[in-house]
């Protein structure tokens, strides 16, 4: 039985994640959201589907991305959007914004209570209060901001994106628009007849005319207040050379004014509206026709927009990131429980588990280089992402080659608080957003900032072996010697290899810097940072040939290269300066602090008398002037110190 149940646990949980790779389909007496977001849009400067609108957006105002009603009700991302474009006045009523400072409540007089999700309807009355406020707010850098100008700030932009979205596709109280856009079709050339007329001072129809200038007024205001263009770029009759994917797309209200010289609203525009209609009248089966007419029109005329929007519906769907932090944590379980009986059983299902975990997060790396169309690396979340996964690809080497469940481990805890971490850094919306235009080279995506994140992965990894050493031997009697010289042997191997990529990477960087600064060095923040990974990477090793350090001299300062390696990576970009600096993160603030404190506090702990350890209680009291150490093997060719 033993034998097999490393694949029993593997068949297990792959079954569980199982379900939500199979295609869904909508009831037959249903809207079908699924349908209706693949369809797809340019914000923001990319095409994607309705569906990352979506949950993006519900993210920025909702901070989740599922709204919870009362009564138990749920409402997928997908179906609260089709309520703000085509049902507004329902929408309104959803408690949806976040208010959790008591200052920001009472400033419209509410006292603050267990409720903290209000809706739009709730706000409406204070929306020029709001605005004022926040302007004021918005003068101030972020690291000036009180908690209330912060909130302020927060709740004026969750109100302007949702105002924006109501008003992105149709008028926010449309009825019958449909049957609007007829009208209007069919009134602008007796308009523009009226309009010659009355320039040639001759006599003119006064109503169709102030009937259409009212329509393009409201047209015009849908075109300026727009978040997304939803209107596509057409390929002319004839043409052998398909529209670009990014190129002159238009929102509604644009593409209405345009069709005053055309003569012709887009067919697209006026799907849109039918769609609209459909769903304030609950006609599904209209609403899903109408629905399935618009994907496939862009699967013939916009073919690539509707692969990616596909796609990336599919990658929404499956959550990869989600399902890989899942099995890291069991993968972690299940290596940390190998030390305590049924190791060998224990540690393979650990590795195998990690290995469907690798896969998922693999998949999931791999699907956003396609939709971004670039390297790994674009921003502070797919760093992380990055991070993670090359620390689980080293660790899981290390298990491999020792065999001892503290690769496995490693890669599980490492694998899940990075994962953890970018959750984190997905909280403002899209994380496949256009780059930062410092970062905008493909060249240097795939050679400076890969090699430079691949260096963070490794000092990440020895700051966690680092940590199961101090644990173990402290608090646990399961540090025995060959384990403490297994974790030393690691934690070297580790630094060597992330002395190689952080040099490398930050000489490449230079490199960049000249090539597009003009200047090699310019001792800016980051580049800082990235030097002071290299440097102590250099004192490391230094101090361990030179026999001035051993295992827990080496385990100690492996602890401090956590502290060292997470300023470089977060802590500059919280400074608000240098030309890589991409905005201070408050929320994270405290966080980089906690982690940092705790580091001190494991060295501090690491640094007791090694009689104190639990797993080296029993061994023999130096005498007096002895150094206690743990043996530990050197480099070939350096002789032992003490």
């Amino acid at each position: 039985m033993k034998r097999f149940l490393p694949w029993i646990i593997l068949a297990v949980a792959a079954a569980l994640l199982l379900p939500s790779w199979m295609p869904s389909k909508a009831a037959v007496d249903d809207f079908d959201f699924a349908e209706f977001g693949k369809i797809p849009l340019l914000v923001g400067g990319r095409v994607k589907p309705l569906d990352t609108v979506a949950r993006n957006s519900l993210l920025i105002i909702h901070g989740k991305q599922e709204l919870r009603l009362e009564g138990g009700r749920h409402l997928s991302a997908m179906q609260w959007l089709t309520d703000v474009l085509f049902n507004a006045a329902v929408a309104d009523q959803y408690p949806v914004f976040v208010v959790q400072n008591a200052d920001v409540l009472g400033l419209f007089g509410w006292q603050q209570s267990d409720r903290k999700y209000l809706s739009f309807a709730e706000f409406a009355p204070f929306l020029k209060q709001i605005d004022e406020q926040a302007a004021q707010s918005d003068k101030l850098e972020a690291v000036q901001r009180s908690a209330y100008q912060s909130a302020i700030l927060n709740l004026r932009n969750g109100l302007s994106l949702y105002q924006r979205l109501k008003n992105s596709i149709q008028p926010e109280r449309a009825q019958n628009f449909a049957a609007e856009l007829h009208r209007f079709a069919s009134s602008v050339p007796a308009a523009a007849t009226a309009a010659r007329q009355r320039a040639m001072g001759e006599n003119f129809d006064k109503a169709k005319l102030d009937d259409v200038a009212q329509m393009i007024q409201r047209y015009e205001r849908l075109s300026e207040m727009a978040y997304v263009l939803a209107v596509p770029p057409t390929t002319l009759p004839g043409s052998p050379i398909p529209a670009p994917v990014d190129a002159d797309w238009h929102s509604v209200g644009d593409s209405l004014l345009r069709s005053l010289g055309m003569g012709e609203i887009h067919l697209i525009v006026m799907e849109y509206a039918v769609i609209g209609d459909a769903y304030r009248a609950d006609d599904r089966a209209l609403f899903n026709q109408h629905v399935q007419l618009v994907t496939d029109w862009f699967a013939k005329e916009q073919q690539n927009a509707a692969k990616r929007a596909s796609f990336e519906l599919l990658f929404n769907r499956l959550q990869p990131f989600s399902q890989s932090m899942t099995l890291y944590v069991l993968a972690f379980l299940l290596a940390c429980a190998s030390w305590l009986g049924w190791s060998g059983v224990l540690r393979r299902s650990a590795f195998y588990i990690l290995l469907l975990a690798l896969a998922i997060h693999t998949f999931g790396l791999v699907s956003r280089m396609y939709l971004q169309e670039r390297p790994p690396v674009t921003n502070l979340y797919s760093s992380a992402i990055f991070i993670g996964w090359g620390a689980v690809i080293v660790a899981l080497i290390l298990e491999r080659i020792f065999r001892d469940g503290i690769g496995a481990a490693c890669a599980g805890a490492i694998g899940f608080v990075t994962l953890i971490i970018a959750h984190h850094l997905a909280g403002s919306g899209d994380t496949l957003e256009m780059l930062q235009a410092v970062l905008d080279t493909n060249i240097w995506l795939a050679t400076h900032v890969v090699a430079i994140t691949t260096g963070y992965s490794a000092m990440f990894l020895a700051g966690m072996l680092a940590i199961i050493y101090v644990v173990r031997g402290v608090f646990t009697t399961s540090l025995k010697k060959q384990a403490a010289d297994s974790l030393a042997r690691m934690t070297y191997g580790v630094v060597c290899f992330a002395t190689l990529f952080s040099f490398v990477g930050t000489v490449l960087g230079g490199i960049w810097a000249d090539q597009s600064w003009g200047r090699f060095w310019g001792w800016d923040p980051k580049e800082n940072g990235a030097v002071l990974i290299v440097l102590w990477c250099a004192i490391i090793l230094h101090a361990r040939w030179g026999g001035f350090i051993r295992q827990r001299g080496l385990m100690i300062m492996a602890l401090f290269g956590n502290i060292v390696t997470s300023f470089s990576w977060f802590g500059v970009n919280m400074l608000g300066v240098g030309l890589h600096s991409y905005g201070f993160m408050e929320k994270a603030f405290p966080w980089l602090v906690g982690f940092m404190i705790s580091q001190l506090a494991l060295m501090a702990v690491a640094s007791m008398p090694i009689e104190k350890w639990r797993s080296f209680r029993t061994a023999r009291v130096p005498s007096r002037g002895e150094q206690p150490q743990i043996p530990a093997p050197l480099p070939a060719g350096h002789a032992p110190t003490q």
